[in-house]
């Protein structure tokens, strides 16, 4: 597991920032709706497990599990929170759930593996953690599975940077461009620099919303994708128009409102979750991007008390329709593979 620091990295060479410094302000050039996460970790109240799906250690490599629900010919459903990069903790995660085997290959046979997006970034193989990915998915399928992915908010940053650079674009609060923010945002060279055309295909043609077994899956926790189409079918025409017109200012304004966070927290929660499950299907949403310690603790709190973050498994909350996966492998929280579905 990486050491606890930071989650928001600076450009090489910027002096790094020391840990009680309060929370950096977003440059003017972001627009407000943009929310990267802050650099200091939240406040965890020691011990605290009851929002937590406990996870026991696993010794031996399992066999994946059989799922009485799944359709016919598949097995069980498995999702992945947010990677960032964090190429060895990924192996060791599908492993532990015997996706995979020792050589990094398939081993789930019929099992169906869903990952939601956010592959790199912060971490420090990004371009790895794709390459597994699109190799995972090949040998899925050749086994009678599937291996699928989600398009996140870094995806489509980092598809931004490459394309167009420092090439200034609208947003909220003047202008801003999609170099800056992906470097704001953990940018990596080496990433940028294995970077090939293959990747940002891949990339560019991932469906940003799916559908299975009553589980809504979605890379970020908010109603922005109600904007792009009244169904699922539309919403994935959607994006992958605008990524194929790739005009820079449409691009960045998908990227601003796949940056929007936390709509499933507040008392209206389970409203917002409603709204999606209405439009979309589906019994639960699933999704990533939001860590689980700021779903649950205090960013930036005074007192400072602990510097430590407990996330066991997957946040169930939102009256239970709601599953956040995204265990802060950043911030030295836990990378989660979890077979779906979740009691709570």
């Amino acid at each position: 597991m990486p050491p606890a620091g930071p989650p928001l990295h600076l450009p090489a060479g910027a002096p790094a920032a020391p840990p009680a410094a309060p929370p950096a302000a977003p440059p003017a050039e972001l627009p407000e709706e943009y929310t990267p996460t802050a650099r200091d970790l939240p406040v965890i109240t020691p011990g605290r497990t009851d929002t937590l799906i406990d996870r026991p250690a696993v010794v031996p490599v399992p066999e994946p599990a059989m799922d009485p629900d799944a359709p016919e010919g598949m097995g069980p459903l498995y999702v992945v929170g947010d990677v960032h990069g964090y190429y060895d903790e990924l192996r060791e995660a599908l492993a532990a759930e015997g996706l995979i085997d020792a050589d990094g290959n398939w081993a789930a046979g019929n099992a169906r593996l869903w990952f939601l997006g956010d592959f790199t970034d912060r971490g420090p193989d990004g371009i790895g953690v794709i390459d597994l990915v699109m190799q995972l998915s090949a040998e899925a399928a050749a086994a009678g599975g599937y291996c699928k992915a989600l398009m996140g908010n870094h995806e489509l940053l980092l598809l931004g940077a490459k394309r167009f650079g420092d090439t200034p674009v609208q947003s909220g609060a003047g202008t801003a461009s999609f170099q800056a923010a992906w470097l704001l945002n953990g940018g990596q060279k080496n990433d940028m620099d294995r970077l090939e055309d293959h990747h940002l295909q891949w990339m560019a043609r991932l469906d940003a919303v799916m559908e299975e077994d009553g589980h809504l899956l979605v890379h970020s926790d908010t109603t922005a994708y109600l904007e792009y189409g009244d169904s699922i079918e539309a919403v994935n025409d959607t994006v992958h128009d605008v990524l194929t017109r790739s005009e820079a200012d449409e691009v960045w304004d998908l990227f601003r409102k796949f940056t929007k966070r936390f709509a499933f927290r507040d008392e209206a929660g389970s409203d917002a979750v409603r709204e999606l499950l209405d439009a979309y299907g589906g019994d639960r949403v699933v999704h990533g991007h939001s860590p689980i310690p700021y779903l649950l603790g205090e960013v930036g709190a005074e007192d400072g008390d602990s510097d430590t973050v407990a996330v066991d498994g997957p946040h169930v909350y939102a009256d239970g329709l709601a599953i956040a996966m995204d265990g802060g492998v950043t911030m030295a929280g836990k990378l989660l593979v979890v077979q779906l579905p979740l009691a709570g």
